[in-house]
């Protein structure tokens, strides 16, 4: 048996903002904010130079000697995929789509059911796939980094070898072990620590552009254009890999939330996007001098003596990158939870005082499985490149195709100018996405069946919710038709208030009915409730409850949460006492019906849909605990419902 999910999606009228709207720093924590992105923003794309320039010439060289124009088309695609991807594409343009000061990719499919309505089966599905494949990436972010890292000790000592795998599996253990005391203590050290690794990648390239300074020549876009012109399919394969350069940019999208638009754009302009060229064209310059170096570039940029401490440094940076993605999965998990594409699930909340610092047993367990099966069964960074493109290029085609809704309809751009910005990025990535696809057989697969599993999960669990809905509004009695009857024949009255919990504010709550009909009884004070989630990331608290009488001893309140907020009903109740409604939490009572559904055959979904729903039912995390109802309060009252 399952209680009621109770939470329905709502558009938002009062919390439209213009495009790009967003309150800005004081400039004292301005630059403290900036130092923060380095490591929540930027810490996966930061670990990108381990692995993207070795796989991508390793894909173009297709087992054969790595030559001078595959060095420097290779060197040119990812600068260029920097410039294009991140900077144009993310820094300055997407993250103007924000709600209300927030990014991601369910909240640019929350501004765009806004504008476009929420019957468009098509946008939310778009949102649906672009948070399937993030899980997708927050799987694979954290093996492959890590391994990367680790793997320089091979170049130590050969004796090393065996110990990569079995230290990778301990660092990703310890890793999510920690989660649940939160990373607040932590966290204040993430900027400073990838900032000194970003300084010492800038430094690395430095050193070793006098090998061969006309690698220099590769800022030129001319250089990619060529080598994809002349390379034929291990061209589209080591396209494939320079992808790998660029993973990590949705994040700042994802992110801006936290740290505001601003120290987004001003961090990556300003540092990480030079580091990374400079590091990139260091490590292009290293093998135009010693093409035989490819086994490692990134790691024999630096002396011997310094081989130990940036193997210990790039495993402390894929930490920090990791510990960005599985907090990003947090995050996404509970907005996925309030705009109705999850089950309830627990939410431990481990700071006092940062917002964004949440805890998810359930998802920290996934996340922890599926990261060792893929490190066990890829054993090697190499082998899981070949799984990490298509989950982000996936993501970033999602992004793109819903940018066009939001900057067409929210923003009322003319359509042939949505369409003239819209396309370029839509076409890059499309090409990246078709490259990628070409490794699916290699391990490609694995994030796409991951993204389809998670998509079938979603749409079952929007599906049967919608049924139910409609399933148990079939059966219901009209509000204030049963409060027209009960003014005619009264009921025995106990005192306090009585807080019914209902998904529909226009029919008499199930528990209400069955109060009556085996208790009957009624309160003093009764009050109809539903719970609504608002196409904002946050409501104001003057916004928050909205209550009307209807007539006796009858209120029907409804009650706003924005998708990133925490549903505390005692506290917005406690609201009303400004609206004039007496509530003392220490006399209400809290009536929760408790549905058992059982599957039909002649149901709205085939048979085995039934099932998954029921168990994701049973499986959601009780509606007490979720909307942080004193337990002694509570009184459940069960039904059976067939969908």
């Amino acid at each position: 048996m399952q209680n009621d999910n109770m939470i329905v999606t709502a558009p938002s009228q009062s919390h439209s903002v213009e495009p790009g709207a967003q309150l800005q720093p004081h400039r004292s924590s301005f630059w403290m904010l900036t130092l923060g992105t380095l490591g929540v923003v930027y810490g996966d794309i930061g670990t990108s130079p381990l692995y993207a320039l070795k796989e991508s010439l390793a894909a173009a060289a297709a087992g054969g000697t790595v030559t001078r124009e595959m060095v420097f088309g290779i060197v040119s695609l990812i600068l260029w995929a920097l410039i294009f991807i991140v900077t144009i594409k993310y820094v300055l343009f997407i993250l103007r789509a924000d709600n209300n000061g927030e990014g991601g990719t369910l909240t640019l499919m929350a501004l765009a059911q806004r504008a476009m309505g929420h019957n468009i089966l098509v946008i939310a599905l778009l949102g649906m796939v672009g948070a399937a494949l993030f899980y997708g990436d927050a799987i694979i972010t954290p093996a492959i980094s890590v391994l990367s890292a680790v793997e320089g000790l091979k170049l130590a000592s050969p004796a090393f070898e065996h110990y990569v795998l079995p230290l990778s599996l301990v660092i990703m253990i310890g890793l999510f072990a920690v989660q649940s005391h939160g990373t607040a203590r932590v966290a204040a050290w993430f900027g400073p620590i990838t900032a000194m690794w970003f300084a010492l990648m800038a430094l690395g390239g430095i050193l070793h552009l006098a090998d061969d300074p006309s690698i220099l020549a590769a800022i030129s876009p001319t250089y990619g254009i060529a080598f994809l012109a002349t390379h034929g399919t291990p061209g589209l394969l080591a396209l494939g890999a320079v992808f790998l350069a660029v993973t990590g940019a949705e994040a700042l999208y994802a992110d801006m939330g936290h740290f505001g638009r601003r120290p987004i754009q001003t961090a990556w302009l300003g540092f990480v996007l030079p580091c990374l060229a400079l590091n990139y064209l260091g490590q292009g310059a290293l093998l135009l001098a010693d093409p035989g170096k490819i086994e490692n570039p990134f790691f024999l940029l630096y002396p011997d003596w310094a081989l130990l401490p940036m193997v210990a440094m790039a495993t402390v940076a894929t930490i920090i990158a990791s510990q960005a993605v599985i907090t990003g999965a947090f995050s996404l998990t509970q907005q996925a939870i309030q705009l109705g594409l999850l089950p309830r699930m627990e939410i431990r909340w481990t700071s006092e005082t940062e917002k964004g610092q949440i805890y998810v047993p359930k998802v920290n367990f996934l996340l922890l499985l599926a990261v060792l099966f893929l490190v066990i069964m890829f054993r090697s960074s190499s082998a899981l490149a070949h799984a990490y493109g298509i989950a982000v290029t996936g993501t970033m085609v999602v992004t793109a195709i819903m940018a066009f809704f939001v900057v067409w309809r929210f923003w009322k751009w003319p359509l042939w100018a949505s369409v003239a910005v819209i396309v370029p990025f839509l076409l890059v990535d499309m090409i990246f996405l078709a490259a990628n696809a070409l490794k699916i057989p290699q391990g490609g697969w694995m994030p796409l069946l991951v993204g389809a599993l998670l998509v079938t999960l979603m749409m079952t669990w929007r599906r049967g919710t919608r049924i139910l809905f409609e399933k148990t509004r079939k059966v219901d009695v009209p509000l204030l038709e049963l409060i027209g009857m009960l003014e005619k024949s009264q009921p025995h009255r106990v005192r306090g208030t009585a807080v019914f919990m209902t998904s529909d504010p226009d029919t008499a709550p199930a528990a209400l009915l069955h109060n009556l009909k085996h208790n009957k009884i009624l309160h003093e004070q009764n009050v109809v409730l539903t719970v609504k989630t608002e196409d904002a990331p946050r409501v104001a608290d003057n916004e928050r409850v909205r209550i009307e009488h209807l007539g006796g001893s009858f209120w029907r309140a409804t009650m706003s949460f924005g998708y990133m907020e925490a549903p505390n009903i005692p506290r917005g109740l406690a609201l009303l006492r400004k609206q004039g409604f007496k509530f003392d939490i220490m006399t209400t009572s809290f009536f929760v019906s408790r549905r058992s559904i059982r599957p039909s055959v002649h149901g709205g979904m085939p048979f085995w849909q039934d099932k998954l729903f029921i168990s994701l039912a049973k499986s959601a995390s009780d509606a007490t605990d979720f909307f942080q109802i004193p337990t002694g309060r509570v009184v459940e009252v069960g039904t059976q419902v067939t969908v």
